[in-house]
């Protein structure tokens, strides 16, 4: 069957295109108009350019497919309100369920966030059953995946929309052209960062979050979410994981969040006076201070999600950036 896939050239999108590939679907990719996507490069793959945005491209688009993940957004956190997120992330994914619905496709994977769901401590953590509260955050990204997320299951119970949520955590692997996640590798590795807040987070292999994805076309529960994550870290213990395999020291000093907090508050009211993204925002040292931790058991067991070690992870995201001249 074919299966059609936004935001394929991503960090997640290249690990999804190549596990569809190895289960042997057909996929049609597609790029947002001028991107190089040069990781897609070579792959037996049908490309095409278009926007999510734009609804009467995507019915023409969509047209010949079986099957959808939709993986496309906008990740960006500064300005942290911006109407152009709101647009990509809920509008984009309105045209996808609408036309969805429209054409009858036979399922469709919804690539959402755990941070739609409250967080947990290690001893606790967060579920599908958690309310969301990251309003707290005052970031339309977050906001709005969580609107995008409410409308597709609003589908399912409503209008017959064969939809599985998959909400990765945060994610570390090959391909990540921006960098994403990949400037924390580098950061480590070229000895930028100061130290460490007393934050944490769930840290997970992307190609283990796109296996889900590809599985959740034929497995898991329609109308259901399912966070895609693995390990609990804090910040200290993922840098210690992280340093040996970047062949580093890792960053040392623990900083008081009082401090984080009051760079946040500077940075917001120099990057808005400036008129230029901050190295740190104040939703940014918000959430740098938080216990960030979920649990990957429906994902699991539903969905036979891999748990790939998150060293082997960090070391393949590290050994691409190398390879392709990031650090």
């Amino acid at each position: 069957m074919k299966v059609f896939v936004t935001g394929a050239d991503g960090l997640l999108g290249n690990h999804i295109v190549r596990e569809l590939l190895a289960d042997g679907y057909t996929v049609k990719a597609l790029i947002y108009p001028g991107s190089q996507s040069r990781t897609l490069e070579g792959l037996p793959i049908e490309r095409v350019d278009g926007d999510v945005c734009n609804v009467n491209e995507l019915r023409q688009i969509m047209s010949d497919c079986e099957l959808v993940i939709h993986a496309a957004a906008s990740t960006k956190i500064w300005p942290p309100r911006a109407k152009d997120i709101w647009e990509i992330n809920l509008n984009g994914t309105k045209n996808i369920v609408d036309i969805a619905i429209a054409q009858k496709i036979k399922r469709l994977v919804y690539v959402s966030s755990a941070s739609s769901f409250q967080i947990g401590s290690k001893a606790n953590p967060g579920n599908e059953s958690q309310p969301f509260d990251g309003f707290r955050y005052k970031l339309d990204y977050i906001d709005s995946k969580y609107k995008a997320q409410e409308y597709v299951l609003q589908a399912t119970r409503e209008r017959g929309l064969p939809a599985v949520i998959i909400n990765p955590t945060f994610m570390f692997g090959e391909y990540d052209t921006q960098p994403s996640s990949g400037k924390m590798i580098i950061a480590v590795y070229k000895g930028v960062l100061p130290g460490y807040s007393s934050g944490g987070k769930n840290f997970v292999y992307a190609k283990d979050v796109a296996r889900a994805c590809v599985n959740a076309l034929t497995k898991g529960r329609l109308g259901e979410c399912y966070i895609a994550g693995n390990i609990n870290l804090s910040y200290q213990e993922l840098f210690k994981k992280m340093a040996p395999i970047l062949g580093v020291k890792p960053p040392s000093i623990s900083l008081p969040n009082l401090a984080i907090l009051l760079f946040g508050y500077l940075g917001t009211f120099m990057g808005k006076l400036l008129r230029r993204t901050p190295n740190i925002s104040h939703a940014t040292a918000k959430i740098s201070c938080d216990s960030q931790y979920y649990s990957p058991e429906k994902a699991v067991s539903e969905l036979g999600m891999p748990q790939t070690p998150i060293e082997d992870a960090i070391a393949s995201a590290f050994n691409w950036l190398k390879t392709n001249n990031y650090c």
